[in-house]
């Protein structure tokens, strides 16, 4: 593998983290592309997109919450790329971003079956209550960003 990240600004940029989350969600998990695309993915949300070589195989997307807290979301790795790291590549570049942009709390909604996922990456359990989506039942967990050197 060869893989290269992107932040994701441009247009034909966010046209590849549209092709993961389609692929690697929407189709997988019968979710209609209306349900998939929602009003956060917007030309100022930020996407974090991994190629291996010019081909996108994983993504997700954040958006400002307040001036200290980012919503990091829609986290897919293609099903074949699964399983080598790329979902933990991808949102350890999500919170690299973030802390670039001087905020300091990453929080997600993760859908229940990927909790200890997450927790392994270090987010905490914020509210035990089920957030009921129209696609998947969600936990909120949130992280502190530790901010990064700017030298």
């Amino acid at each position: 593998m060869n893989i290269q990240v992107i932040r994701a600004t441009e247009t034909w940029q966010q046209a590849g983290a549209y092709y993961v989350r389609i692929q690697g969600m929407a189709r997988q998990h019968h979710i209609t592309l209306r349900q998939e695309f929602d009003d956060h993915d917007r030309p100022d949300t930020k996407y974090i997109v991994l190629t291996d070589d010019i081909f996108p195989v994983a993504t997700c997307r954040f958006y400002e919450l307040d001036g200290e807290s980012a919503m990091i979301g829609r986290v897919v790795v293609l099903p074949e790329y699964r399983g080598q790291g790329l979902g933990q590549r991808v949102m350890t570049e999500a919170e690299n971003w973030l802390s670039d942009l001087g905020f300091h709390l990453a929080v997600i909604e993760s859908r229940d079956v990927a909790v200890g996922f997450y927790e392994r990456l270090g987010y905490m359990v914020t509210d035990e209550k089920i957030l009921h989506g129209d696609t998947f039942d969600c936990i909120r967990m949130e992280k502190k960003l530790k901010p990064r050197n700017s030298d």
